[in-house]
């Protein structure tokens, strides 16, 4: 979502839903409850005029700050200049290397970029990432955190991550002023996956396979599983009759996978391997 002033990007286009905090109390508040430690790496994503530059570089051991506008790069370096444990790079995250050894990302993004950043982050288990704090769109910050109804996208990354809206905050602490509120957006790796990495890909298709029919029932819409299986594991965890894919949560959503992968020859009183640990989220 664009907005009238935005700061232009690299390539001198505007940078879509660039809106910058105007508070540095909340600023603060907002490092606070990100909790950094003091040997943390921290990629910071769009920091604009270094609102939250300067309290994650009073935390953090090293902050590595990526900001596609040569105006905002030009004036962090003369800011931090002196500080030698803040590094300005001119340049699109979605490009840029990302560090090699493991980091936090944090940042206030532009609307219209979120899921391409997100998808960077999370999408590929090499990128070394331990966790990410950030403002984001509010209602995309709470499609995130819904554990149901669900969809597609958030589904593909819960069963490594998990997802929690901290706080709102209101269009009006930022300027240029959004048309919608912004959510803070904590991300961090689930303690026990629900899913081996290596089943990433397989587990993605199955989902994307049964959202394109997301008017269907589940055992009509999952095609990847015999309708069989699925409506045997389907009745075991009580999921209603006739529920369709987003009415079903990811940890529904595992055992379904687990179970095809099993095979028709799986008990029906079995506990899908992939619900063994699951935990609701809180």
């Amino acid at each position: 979502m664009g907005a009238r002033g935005a700061p232009r990007g690299a390539s001198g286009d505007p940078a879509r839903g660039q809106h910058l905090l105007r508070s540095d109390d909340v600023a603060r508040e907002l490092i606070e409850q990100a909790d950094i430690g003091p040997d943390e790496l921290v990629v910071e994503i769009g920091p604009g005029s270094g609102r939250l530059t300067a309290p994650l570089s009073e935390v953090a051991h090293r902050v590595i700050a990526i900001e596609i506008d040569g105006r905002f790069a030009r004036s962090l370096r003369a800011r931090f200049g002196t500080a030698t444990n803040v590094e300005v790079v001119h340049g699109d995250f979605l490009r840029v290397p990302l560090p090699q050894t493991p980091f936090r990302a944090v940042g206030n993004l532009p609307f219209g970029a979120t899921t391409p950043i997100l998808r960077r982050l999370l999408d590929d288990p090499a990128v070394p990432v331990t966790g990410a704090d950030l403002l984001v769109e509010a209602n995309v910050a709470r499609k995130r955190a819904s554990s149901r109804p669900t969809n597609l996208v958030s589904l593909g990354w819960q069963p490594w991550w998990e997802f929690r809206l901290v706080r709102q905050l209101p269009a009006s602490a930022f300027e240029p002023r959004p048309s919608v509120d912004a959510g803070y957006l904590a991300i961090r790796p689930r303690p026990s996956p629900l899913l081996p990495a290596q089943a990433r890909p397989a587990y993605r298709a199955m989902l994307a396979g049964a959202f394109r029919r997301g008017n269907l029932p589940v055992e009509r819409a999952v095609r990847s599983v015999p309708p069989r299986v699925v409506a045997t594991c389907l009745r075991a965890r009580g999921v209603a009759r006739g529920a369709r894919p987003a009415d079903l949560d990811v940890f529904d959503w595992v055992a379904l996978f687990d179970a095809g992968q099993a095979g028709p020859q799986k008990s029906s009183s079995a506990m899908p391997s992939g619900s063994r640990k699951l935990r609701p989220d809180p």
